[in-house]
């Protein structure tokens, strides 16, 4: 598949705020991203503005506050979706297209149970949740993440295992936990833990370089096909170097450290 034949998703309701970033990102490496309401999904738009989802090779959920993050933080935007798209996302996934949730985007995966989807595809209830930090406040701040992953993530390809990236941070609701002891190792034996918070040396984090406290400082997972991703820290944010908060600091790159995401998942799509 061509790069400008990739057509991407970005999928938004009222609260959602980081569409604009999103789809920049993947415009960024090639492909033809849209900024896309749910209502016109589900036929409460227009004629002229409706969208069918299986148009798309690639579904974006961007950060934000959707739905004001009401009951829980993503809650709101997955029921809605899955009342009204359930069935039409269950067969992307299962078509093995790529899904990435960012920041509100990992907590509406969750809320979907399309992560960490151990017993299937899409779980009809939620099997973890990403809860209020440790802080108990706001955190907003740059995060180191190593890729832990050993190759079944499509959206970690073109990056070397434990490299690390700075990646900004910026959430109230970031520690994933669930009420499955054994969640952790699961998620490891899966290989579906992605990236892991890490202090700047490649050392393990401690607050504020894990900034929320999630278990075994993890940052993202994906399901065990490895085709839906979702992480806290916003790649997004950081395509160009200028954007990075030592953007001054001798760097003479022009590409900032969440570019590679994108690229990676461009690279597994132009194999297809």
């Amino acid at each position: 598949m061509r790069p400008e034949d990739v057509r991407v998703c970005v999928m938004r309701i009222e609260g959602t705020n980081c569409e604009d970033e999103m789809a920049r990102a993947f415009n960024a490496v090639g492909a033809d991203a849209e900024k896309v309401h749910l209502k016109q999904l589900i036929g409460q738009a227009p004629s002229g503005l409706r969208r069918s989802l299986e148009d798309y090779d690639v579904l974006a959920f961007p950060g934000g506050f959707s739905a004001g993050d009401y009951v829980r933080a993503g809650a709101l935007f997955a029921a809605r979706i899955k009342a009204s798209l359930g069935p039409q996302i269950k067969a992307f996934v299962e078509a093995e297209k790529p899904v990435i949730g960012i920041c509100n985007g990992f907590q509406i995966l969750v809320e979907l149970g399309l992560l960490p989807a151990f017993e299937g595809t899409m779980t009809d209830c939620p099997t973890a949740a990403l809860y209020t930090n440790d802080s108990g406040r706001f955190e907003c701040r740059p995060t180191v993440l190593r890729n832990d992953n050993n190759g079944k993530c499509l959206f970690t390809s073109e990056i070397p295992k434990r490299k690390t990236l700075t990646i900004p941070s910026a959430h109230a609701e970031g520690k994933l936990m669930s009420s499955d002891p054994d969640f952790v190792q699961r998620l490891e034996d899966n290989d579906q833990v992605v990236f892991r918070y890490v202090r700047p040396d490649g050392s393990d984090a401690d607050y504020p370089w894990n900034p929320n406290g999630s278990p075994s400082d993890i940052a993202g997972i994906c399901n065990p096909a490895g085709n839906v991703l979702g992480m806290m820290p916003h790649p997004e944010r950081v395509i160009d170097r200028f954007t990075h908060a030592d953007w001054t600091r001798g760097y003479v790159t022009e590409e900032g450290d969440g570019k590679c995401i994108f690229q990676s998942v461009m690279k597994h799509l132009e194999r297809m």
